[in-house]
């Protein structure tokens, strides 16, 4: 995935924060990481100047850096950390500054976690309540389809509260919500909350079906081939790496198309209406839930008015949207356009990022860290009235029985009980 061009929202996942473990569960793309100096090892002077950095260029750069957080609030939370610099390791550090630029609120202002942040190699998911590891790297599968209740003895209740209090701040609870699960395996973040005593080490706390109590020492690492907690994967998960793809379902008389990214996405669409032409489908599915963002002006284009100019698709109870959480950025944006512009329903679960908000973002980098700032430029409004939200028109949640048995209910209920 490429940074935005000039008229893009954002584009990339979440601005680009670490899936490098929950990227499995929801199967985007990995995002890029800033090159850093091996474990960011650098004097109190410094980590001094890169966060005076971030306290001179962010206001300067954003294009209304206190639309949530005041300017007193931003400039006493830098003069905290800066008191407290040589106390701190870098992890503890880099946190205090996630902490603070996060405090601008919007989800495309972000400090991006360094290249080395020594993940651990399995990915959580929430449901409900309960956090449950729903893929580990083989070394570590015994934990997959746990329940996560401790890590290094800090119950889960309050290791979720931590990490939610260093979310964008002005982001919506779904959005925030999902990037507590999606984080919760990134061990500089872990260390630099006190979770933990260090990046690369932690102690998970696990209650399997049975109800018996285990202790996992996790040690920080790749996620290659990892053991999944159900044996066959939903159809949205399949065709991992793919950022555009389609398929014919006879049975339903239905196209589906998973709709990623962005990437090629001109050339990759024309397969997609090639295949409704061909096959004539009752209904249409495009899903957004794994799109992280790229120009909304050619999907736009290229996708919501080629399907709007369809009239035999183009009708309620013909064409479906899929949405949720992570359908970001230039994706929220042409959700909204499905919804203004076509007969879709929206399916799934609301969209985490405010429809209108400050998106486009640019980006720069830390003198000593190489750390990389990003902040958003331009503000956008895709709703004209109601609240500063993307809901579907039919809500469902995917529950733990669901994902272990490898069901979609999103799209199950469009294929089998929609009209």
């Amino acid at each position: 995935m490429h940074e935005p061009g000039a008229r893009s929202t954002s584009k990339r996942l979440t601005g680009g924060r670490p899936f490098s473990t929950a990227c499995a569960l929801i199967l985007v793309t990995s995002v890029a990481r800033a090159a850093q100096p091996e474990k960011l090892q650098l004097s109190t002077a410094q980590w001094r100047e890169d966060l005076q950095f971030i306290a001179l260029e962010l206001p300067k750069r954003h294009s209304n850096a206190f639309h949530f957080t005041s300017r007193e609030r931003f400039a006493a939370s830098v003069a905290e950390l800066d008191r407290k610099l040589p106390q701190l390791d870098a992890a503890h550090v880099y946190v205090g500054m996630m902490r603070i630029v996060n405090s601008i609120g919007d989800g495309h202002t972000y400090l991006r976690f360094p290249a080395d942040c020594d993940d651990f190699p399995l990915g959580v998911s929430r449901f409900g309540r309960e956090y449950r590891v729903a893929c580990a790297a083989p070394e570590f599968a015994r934990a997959v389809g746990g329940r996560v209740i401790a890590i290094n003895g800090t119950p889960i209740d309050r290791v979720h509260d931590l990490i939610f209090a260093v979310t964008p701040q002005d982001e919506t609870p779904q959005y925030r919500e999902a990037l507590v699960s999606a984080w919760m395996p990134t061990g500089m973040l872990l260390h630099g909350l006190d979770i933990t005593p260090a990046s690369g080490a932690a102690q998970l706390k696990l209650v399997d079906e049975r109800g018996t109590e285990s202790s996992l020492e996790l040690r920080s690492g790749p996620i290659a081939a990892p053991r999944w907690a159900y044996a066959k994967p939903p159809l949205f998960r399949e065709h991992r790496g793919e950022t555009f793809w389609y398929t014919w379902m006879p049975e339903a008389r239905t196209v589906y198309c998973n709709w990623r990214s962005y990437e090629d996405l001109r050339q990759k669409s024309r397969g997609l209406f090639d295949l409704v032409e061909k096959q004539r489908p009752n209904k249409l599915v495009i899903d957004l839930r794994q799109n992280g963002g790229g120009d909304y002006f050619v999907g736009l284009a290229c996708m919501v008015t080629r399907i709007r100019n369809l009239p035999a698709i183009n009708r309620k109870g013909h064409l479906f949207v899929l949405i949720g959480p992570f359908t970001f950025s230039a994706a929220m944006s042409n959700a909204a356009h499905f919804r203004q512009k076509t007969a879709a329903t929206l399916v799934g679960l609301p969209i985490g990022e405010k429809p209108n908000s400050y998106q486009e973002v640019k980006t720069t980098t830390l003198p000593n860290s190489h750390l990389t700032l990003c902040y958003s430029v331009r503000f956008y409004k895709f709703v004209e009235t109601g609240e500063n939200m993307i809901r579907p028109d039919r809500e469902i949640e995917t529950t733990w029985a669901d994902f272990k048995a490898g069901r979609d209910p999103v799209l199950q209920w469009v294929l089998e009980e929609a009209h």
